[in-house]
């Protein structure tokens, strides 16, 4: 299977502005993405208390990335005025993506960053895959979970998605087992773990498991 590719953005929103942002997100820079050569789709995670959104395309791949970068520039620029934020932009490689169904409004997502050797990360997918992801599947209200890392700086995110909030904060305990289990088995540090609304689900990525 083809390697696939996204770009992060995290803005630091305003949290007045939080609901106006999605919907220019929804409305102008989703559609105007799709038209990109390459793109999938996209995603939006919103954290109402502290304003921290991030948006995410997904590409075909690494060439169709890069050369995405001006006209994205453009629609970054934008949208942190609508959103009256700041910016901050990190690219992936995606390593896996499980679904178990499609999620439906009102879905949460756990985020986790973590931190490695750029040399263990290929075991760190490893651990991830045939350790964490069976035991996340088993958590009542599991809908999806994905993990993507930059080789170069050796740093990962892995997101984990349930059906709705109250399912994400029954299994908060069990999510952070699997979690302590994998990052010590694996070697890998953990940076910030945090919980987001899911605004916007059209990412596309086929599965990679």
């Amino acid at each position: 299977m083809p390697i696939m590719f996204a770009r992060s953005t995290t803005i630091n929103a305003h949290p007045s502005y939080i609901d106006v942002g999605i919907k220019h997100v929804r409305d102008t820079v989703m559609p105007a993405l799709t038209d990109i050569e390459g793109c999938l789709g996209m995603s939006l995670l919103i954290d109402r208390s502290s304003g921290r959104c991030i948006a995410t395309s997904s590409w075909r791949d690494e060439e169709s990335l890069r050369a995405s970068e001006g006209p994205v520039q453009k629609l970054r620029h934008d949208a942190a005025e609508v959103f009256h934020g700041t910016t901050e932009v990190s690219r992936w490689e995606i390593a896996v993506m499980h679904r178990d169904h499609h999620s439906e409004r009102g879905a949460c997502c756990r985020v986790t960053w973590i931190k490695s050797e750029p040399a263990h990360i290929d075991r760190g997918v490893d651990v991830w895959k045939m350790t964490g992801l069976p035991a996340m599947e088993e958590l009542d209200g599991f809908c999806s979970a994905a993990l993507m890392f930059d080789r170069v700086s050796g740093r990962g995110v892995s997101s984990l998605t349930f059906d709705s909030a109250e399912a994400m904060e029954h299994n908060r305990e069990r999510v952070d087992g699997i979690r302590d289990s994998g990052v010590r088995e694996a070697g890998v540090q953990v940076l910030e773990t945090c919980e987001f609304e899911l605004a916007i689900a059209h990412l596309h990525v086929p599965e990679m498991a």
